[in-house]
């Protein structure tokens, strides 16, 4: 659908980089091919890599090991739950087969059963249930290093496999690392394995620094924010794409993308929303998302719309595909993320680069990914006067799109891809690790 709505021109074959850069407040810049073509072997951890049965779960942790995968030999250990505990019912596993070809990369995904709340009882049991597994793919394969995305359950569990295996490995700190960091086993738990990695890379500079806060020392935090797809997130032909899903052109529309869970703040616009339309504001809410793994929020969400009166101006479009989403964004008016916890919210990267402004609550890398008042606006978190307020602005305001596309198009998954490589290479060699040429 998004590419009846318009074309990038001169966009890079897929594979390749960009080589002209743009200003990055994150200090980074395009890598080349690595210098010596070594491939390192990675055994990637994550219990949110996508599955058939979830295919828009942790998108951005697959793009950045495709996108690996170009620089080193990439195999996924992705468990998945026995127990659906947000549904309360046994998971389908027919859908979900244990071993599977992602392009390049082989996931294998296991069944593993774990304690709903994220108790610290999940590591060790992510930990024994894997071993067997880890064990015959190292026997096979002879991995140098072994990559975690996320530090809780993930983290920990790959932790102790490294320590088994006498591997080195690295973890991914995301989103959710403050949460577990909350109670005293999880946090210490997570704090024993950063302490014991060759690395612990964090998406936003907050994370860094709540790394580092635990007594991480710097040189082991590596800062490596998110990319974003720009063949899918450009700018399209904003007219043509309201045409095509219906939207009046004279109507604003405020977008709105995540799981239907609490933390992501539909329903905080929803309210907003209420305010802006007694002002006498045309404007429309489409939330775009479906059920999360942290509980089922949908009918609260819809029950408030109800209750404010907005079932005619909120939109529910479920999930919906990531060329689907780009058409979405380029017919926005402005994409509004309201939540309370992220880590490097990609929607927000990805509205961006497709030109759409930004109004987003002050959490994880939003104020990197929206630096100043030319690509958008944060707003304190659980505020609704001032989300209101802004979102009249943000409304009101004649933006330049063809700038934030070029601010949001200035960081790709090749170059991520590029940076963790670097690292991997750096890992692989202090510990002596055998390379493939």
């Amino acid at each position: 659908m998004a590419g009846a709505c318009g074309r990038r021109g001169h966009e890079p074959e897929v594979g390749m980089t960009r080589t002209a850069v743009i200003e990055n407040p994150m200090g980074t810049s395009e890598p080349g091919a690595a210098p010596n073509g070594w491939r390192v072997r990675v055994l990637s951890l994550s219990c949110v890599y996508p599955n058939p049965s979830e295919p828009s779960l942790g998108v951005f942790v697959r793009r950045r090991l495709q996108a690996l995968s170009r620089h080193d030999r990439v195999t996924v250990v992705a468990p998945v739950g026995v127990v659906d505990w947000a549904r309360g019912s046994i998971r389908n596993r027919q859908v979900i087969p244990r071993r599977r070809q992602d392009g390049p990369i082989e996931v294998m995904h296991p069944g593993w059963l774990y304690a709903p709340g994220g108790l610290a009882i999940n590591p060790v049991l992510l930990f024994l249930r894997l071993l067997p597994l880890v064990i015959g793919l190292h026997r096979r394969d002879r991995f140098d290093l072994i990559d975690a995305h996320f530090g809780y359950p993930d983290g920990v569990a790959a932790g102790m496999l490294a320590a088994t295996l006498r591997l080195p490995f690295t973890v991914t700190v995301r989103g959710n690392a403050t949460l577990p960091g909350q109670y005293l086993w999880r946090r210490n738990a997570m704090v024993w394995s950063w302490r014991r990695a060759s690395a612990v890379i964090a998406v936003s500079a907050r994370l860094r620094d709540y790394v580092m806060s635990m007594g991480v020392l710097g040189s082991q935090v590596k800062m490596i924010p998110n990319g974003v797809e720009s063949l899918v997130f450009h700018p399209h032909d904003g007219p043509k794409c309201r045409r095509e899903l219906g939207i009046p052109l004279d109507c604003k529309v405020i977008l709105s993308a995540g799981a239907l869970i609490e933390r992501k703040g539909h329903h905080r616009i929803a309210r907003a929303l209420r305010a802006l339309v007694d002002e006498g504001c045309p404007a429309q809410l489409v939330i775009a998302g479906g059920a999360g793994r942290e509980g089922r929020y949908e009918d609260q969400i819809r029950r408030e719309v109800r209750e404010l009166g907005l079932e005619d101006r909120v939109r529910f479009i479920g999930t919906v595909t990531p060329e689907e989403m780009a058409t979405w964004m380029s017919a926005a008016d402005v994409f509004c993320l309201a939540s309370n916890r992220e880590g490097w919210p990609n929607v927000v990267h990805e509205a961006s680069a497709c030109g759409t402004p930004v109004v987003a609550t002050d959490v994880g890398g939003v104020p990197d990914m929206v630096p100043s008042s030319d690509y958008g606006f944060v707003v304190p978190s659980n505020d609704a006067g001032a989300l209101r307020d802004t979102l009249r602005t943000a409304l009101k305001k004649d933006w330049d799109r063809a700038a934030i596309s070029a601010w949001g198009c200035s960081r790709s998954w090749e170059r991520v891809a590029g940076e963790v490589h670097a690292e991997f290479e750096r890992i692989a060699g202090l510990h002596g690790r055998r390379c493939l040429k």
